[in-house]
C-alpha cells in the first residue's frame, strides 16, 4: 500500500529532477556528445540528491522508501517485458527475422513511402494493441534494419515508430491510459473518442505529410535481398498476437519460441548458440532495469516529499473561465507524468481534482478526458526517461536524445491541442 506524503512539499520536493535534467540533458548538449553523461549517472546523482533532501526521517528509513518506489508494480512488470524484449529481439536478429522483414518491406514500399508507411504501420498497431510500449517491441528493430538497408537516420526512424506508438496509446479503446482517464471523469469510452479523434486526426494528417514530404530522402537498393518468408513468421506472429489483445508478456514468449523453433530447424543456429542469443539479449537490456529501478525510487523519493502535492496545489489555486480550467488540467497532467514517468498513473494522479476543476467550471467532462489522455501521451512520448523512449533506445541501440529531436507527432499533437484550447475546439462540446 502506497504511502502518504510525510510533509506538504515545495519547490524542494522537485529539485531531484532538475538535478537529473541538468545531469542528463545540460551535460549531453553542452558536449554536444549525446553519450558523454549515460543517464544512469545522472539517475544515480539525481537519486543520491533525493535521499539527502528528503527531511524528518532517518537515513535507513529513506532507502526503504527508495527501494520500496524502485520495486513499484509497474516498475518491474516494465523490467519483465524488458527482460523478454532482449531475448527475443536477439534470437529473432540472429535467426534472420530482421532482415528478413526488413526485405519485405522494402518489396512493398517505394523509398518515399517507407517513412509514411512505418508511422501508418505504427499507429494501426498501437490502436488495435493499445499498448504504445508493445508496439516499441514489435516495430523498432525493423525500423534499425530498414535504416542499415537505406541512407535514413536510424534515430529519425526509430521516432517515427515511438510517435505512432502513442497515437493508439491515446485513442486505442482498450489502451489503460483512456481506461483511467474515462473511468476518473466518470464519462462513457464512445463519447471521449468522439471528442479526442477531432483533435488528434488533425496532429496524425499532418505528421503524415510532414513523413510524406521528407520521405524523398531515402535511397533503398534497387535490387533488395530475395525475402526469406519462413523468417517473416516471428515477427508476423507477434503483430497478429498482438493485434488480437494477447498480453505483451505472452507475446513476447510466443515470438522467442517462434524464433528459437525456426532458428533450429532451418539451421540458422544450434541450441546452445540460441541460449547464448537470448543470453545477450536480455544482458543487453541491463542498463535499462539498472533505469528503472533509479527511476522508480527517485519519483517515489519526489512523491513521498510532497512534490506532486505541491504541484496540485500552486496550480489549482488560481483558475478564471473555461480555458484557464482545461490549461490547469493539462498542465496538471504534464507535471505530474513528469514526476511519475507513467501517463497512466499520472492520469490516476489528478483525475479527480480534474473531475472537481470541470465540474466547477463547465468544461464536459468527456473534453476533461480527452485532455488528461492526449496531454499525458504527449508529456510521455518526449521523457527521456519514460519507458517507451528507454525500450525504443535500447533496441535500436541509441540514446534517447538522439531519438527526441525527431519526435514529431507528439510535438504536434501537443501544439494542435493546445490551440483546441485557446480556440474551444471542436466548439459543439
Amino acid at each position: 500500500m502506497t504511502s502518504a506524503p510525510v510533509r506538504r512539499g515545495g519547490f524542494l520536493a522537485l529539485t531531484p529532477l532538475l538535478v537529473f535534467l541538468v545531469c542528463y540533458l545540460a551535460v549531453s548538449l553542452m558536449a554536444g556528445d549525446f553519450y558523454k553523461m549515460p543517464i544512469s549517472v545522472a539517475f544515480i546523482a539525481a537519486s543520491v540528491y533525493a535521499v539527502a533532501v528528503m527531511r524528518r526521517m532517518p537515513f535507513a528509513d529513506r532507502i526503504a522508501h527508495f527501494s520500496r518506489g524502485a520495486s513499484d508494480p509497474n516498475a518491474m512488470l516494465m523490467i519483465w517485458i524488458f527482460v523478454l524484449a532482449g531475448a527475443f529481439a536477439e534470437s529473432a536478429r540472429c535467426m534472420g527475422a530482421v532482415d528478413a522483414t526488413v526485405a519485405l518491406t522494402l518489396h512493398l514500399l517505394p523509398g518515399e513511402l517507407l517513412p509514411a508507411g512505418l508511422f501508418l504501420a505504427a499507429c494501426f498497431v498501437s490502436f488495435s494493441v493499445g499498448t504504445s510500449v508493445g508496439t516499441v517491441v514489435a516495430l523498432v528493430p525493423v525500423a534499425a534494419g530498414l535504416a542499415e538497408q537505406t541512407s535514413m537516420n536510424a534515430a529519425w526512424l526509430t521516432a517515427i515508430v515511438v510517435g505512432g506508438a502513442f497515437f493508439g496509446d491515446n485513442l486505442s479503446f482498450i489502451s489503460d491510459t483512456t481506461i483511467a482517464a474515462t473511468r476518473t471523469q466518470e464519462c462513457d469510452l464512445r463519447d471521449k473518442f468522439r471528442v479526442n479523434v477531432r483533435i488528434v486526426a488533425p496532429a496524425a494528417l499532418l505528421t503524415l505529410g510532414i513523413y510524406l514530404v521528407t520521405g524523398s530522402v531515402a535511397e533503398v537498393p534497387t535490387h533488395p535481398e530475395t525475402v526469406a518468408w519462413i523468417r517473416v513468421v516471428p515477427y508476423l506472429l507477434v503483430l497478429v498476437t498482438a493485434v488480437a489483445g494477447m498480453n505483451v508478456m505472452k507475446v513476447l514468449m510466443l515470438g522467442i519460441v517462434a524464433s528459437g523453433a525456426i532458428g533450429l530447424a532451418s539451421g540458422s543456429f544450434t541450441l546452445m548458440d540460441w541460449c547464448g542469443d537470448m543470453g545477450r539479449g536480455v544482458t543487453g537490456m541491463g542498463e535499462l532495469i539498472i533505469i528503472t529501478l533509479l527511476a522508480g525510487g527517485l519519483l517515489e523519493m519526489i512523491r513521498l516529499n510532497g512534490g506532486i502535492d505541491w504541484i496540485i496545489e500552486r496550480m489549482t489555486r488560481h483558475i478564471a473561465g473555461r480555458r484557464g480550467a482545461e490549461g490547469t488540467i493539462a498542465g496538471l497532467v504534464c507535471l505530474a507524468n513528469l514526476c511519475t514517468a507513467n501517463n497512466t498513473i499520472a492520469i490516476l494522479t489528478v483525475g479527480p481534482i480534474a473531475r472537481t476543476i470541470a465540474d466547477r467550471f463547465g468544461v464536459s467532462r468527456r473534453r476533461s478526458a480527452s485532455l488528461l489522455d492526449t496531454f499525458s501521451c504527449f508529456t510521455q512520448g518526449l521523457l527521456p526517461y519514460g519507458a517507451q523512449m528507454l525500450m525504443a533506445a535500447g533496441l535500436a541501440a541509441l540514446s534517447p536524445l538522439e531519438i527526441m529531436r525527431y519526435l514529431y507527432y507528439p510535438m504536434v499533437l501537443g501544439g494542435v491541442t493546445l490551440l483546441a484550447i485557446l480556440f474551444r475546439y471542436p466548439r459543439r462540446i
